[in-house]
């Protein structure tokens, strides 16, 4: 059986990168490159118009940032699948990133293979992160005690925990449900009110909370 295609979207400022980029991902036969732009306004337009399954979008851009951009279109498509591929990882562009609802970022400069297995994985909607990503994560999120006070109090009921727990496993409604002893419809409710709870906008965001609040640790 032929493997569907995964539609992708480049947004990226510089033509040479998104060139080298298109020739990279064109390499797979199961990518489809469906446009590509150079700014984040230019990329809400796009996704109007092609409704692409995976978004990899760089941070710093003209006109309207990676940022920005990845809020107004979680906002608009809850469950858009995007990936933040920049040169640049400063701690607070990470957390500012998977805060807005990207559920991966990478560093440019990774090899095919790697980019491959994050579109992969992110196109079955769970996190990925390269591998200097995952270590400045860590290293933030050892930190947090010194500014803990600055975590916004939410307070999560033991079941909700436990799905979060069960959530940054990456493990699917139905297999949370057959964990808990409980329908999987009663497992979507929960997670709907726990992203409301957390104000979270994919499952980077619930993973960066679980963090901060000591529900799992780094490494998970």
């Amino acid at each position: 059986m032929q493997q569907k295609k995964i539609s992708i979207l480049i947004a990226d400022d510089h033509l040479i990168y998104r060139e080298g980029l298109k020739m990279m991902l064109s390499a797979d036969p199961q990518f489809w490159i469906k446009g590509e732009v150079n700014n984040g306004k230019e990329l809400l337009l796009r996704v109007k118009q092609v409704a692409p399954d995976i978004i990899i979008t760089d941070i710093k851009m003209p006109f309207m940032d990676g940022i920005e951009a990845t809020k107004k279109l979680c906002r608009t498509y809850p469950g858009i699948r995007i990936i933040a591929l920049s040169s640049f990882s400063e701690d607070y562009l990470i957390i500012e990133m998977l805060e807005a609802g990207a559920q991966g970022f990478l560093v440019k400069g990774i090899g095919h293979d790697e980019l491959s297995k994050a579109i992969r994985t992110v196109y079955h909607h769970k996190p990925y992160f390269s591998m200097e990503i995952t270590e400045k994560i860590s290293r933030i999120i050892a930190g947090k005690n010194q500014d803990k006070k600055n975590l916004r109090h939410i307070s999560l009921t033991e079941m909700e925990k436990q799905i979060v727990k069960l959530i940054c496993k990456e493990l699917t409604n139905k297999e949370i449900a057959a964990r808990l002893s409980v329908g999987k419809r009663t497992v979507e409710s929960y997670r709907i009110r726990i992203m409301d709870k957390l104000g979270a906008k994919s499952v980077a965001s619930i993973i960066t909370y679980a963090l901060k609040s000591d529900l799992i640790r780094p490494g998970f």
